[in-house]
């Protein structure tokens, strides 16, 4: 046989046994979790998957103490507070750290309601608006604070919450000075300073940079009263709600509580800190089994 033709006879067997072996196309799912069957392409993307069952969060923000199972989810936390927002809407200015949160936005203004709640056929554009609605039906509100005994439906919000007895406001405007305990209610004071009013009353044509302050304004049209607050101007629809802002304009707190002695502003914030001395306690910290809820 000439070497020719031993070339030709290895380049055939080769193929043969190329042929023989299990054939993969492209983008096959081979690496399965062994929790929950899902499939990846590659071993690296399943053993980020499999963080999520461990619950294990090894990469934590230097400035809040937040933990994240990757680092490129706290490296993309981290932008919140370096203030780099990259992705702006054309519609009301708001600006996001991720092209995808801004993705998810812009549906707001699009008026697609993907997500109706079950119980009242309310639409919603978001599945998480969805679910903090379904809240309203069950009433539950597991969470509650230990400083004023609000109580909350998620632990996020309890959280977020938290943050105001603690007086931390990492989020501050660059324009005014103003600091915010979360990034989302900077962003909302932002619009004031970029002019922008995307929010227009469908009966006389006046807009606002805020919905709130829209709707308040339609308190005009309809006849309802509108209550001003004497010291900031901040305008609202009911007289009740007024009296508990004027609460964040002063520093008393006439009214304690008989078991602890703490002092609270009002005795709404009173009776709700009470319950917990009254209720049951159902939830336990996984690390030192001591009730905090």
């Amino acid at each position: 046989m000439s070497s020719t033709q031993k070339d030709q006879h290895g380049a055939r067997s080769q193929r043969s046994q190329e042929a023989d072996k299990p054939h993969r196309r492209k983008g096959e799912k081979k690496h399965t979790c062994d929790e929950c069957g899902k499939g990846f392409t590659v071993r690296a993307k399943l053993k980020q998957h499999q963080v999520i069952h461990t619950g294990e969060r090894p990469f934590s923000c230097d400035l809040c103490g937040k933990s994240f199972s990757l680092k490129g989810s706290l490296t993309r936390h981290q932008l919140i507070h370096s203030g780099v927002r990259a992705y702006s809407c054309d519609q009301c200015g708001r600006a996001f750290t991720d092209s995808s949160h801004l993705q998810r936005h812009l549906v707001t203004h699009s008026g697609i309601k993907a997500y109706s709640c079950d119980e009242c056929g309310k639409g919603f554009t978001e599945k998480g608006y969805l679910k903090q609605h379904q809240v309203i039906h069950t009433g539950e509100r597991p969470f509650s604070c230990d400083m004023c005994g609000k109580s909350f439906s998620l632990k996020g919000y309890l959280k977020t919450h938290q943050l105001i007895h603690s007086g931390v406001k990492v989020h501050s405007c660059d324009q005014c000075g103003r600091a915010f305990t979360q990034s989302s209610s900077l962003q909302r004071h932002l619009v004031t300073h970029s002019g922008i009013k995307a929010y227009s009353c469908d009966i006389c044509g006046k807009t606002f940079s805020r919905r709130g302050s829209r709707n308040t304004h339609l308190c005009i049209h309809t006849g309802h009263d509108v209550y001003c607050c004497e010291q900031c101007g901040k305008q609202f629809t009911t007289d009740a709600v007024l009296q508990r802002h004027m609460f964040t304009h002063t520093e008393e707190r006439p009214y304690q509580c008989d078991l602890c002695e703490k002092t609270f502003k009002s005795p709404h914030h009173l009776r709700r800190h009470q319950q917990i001395h009254t209720r049951k306690r159902l939830y336990k910290c996984s690390y030192c089994e001591v009730c905090i809820y």
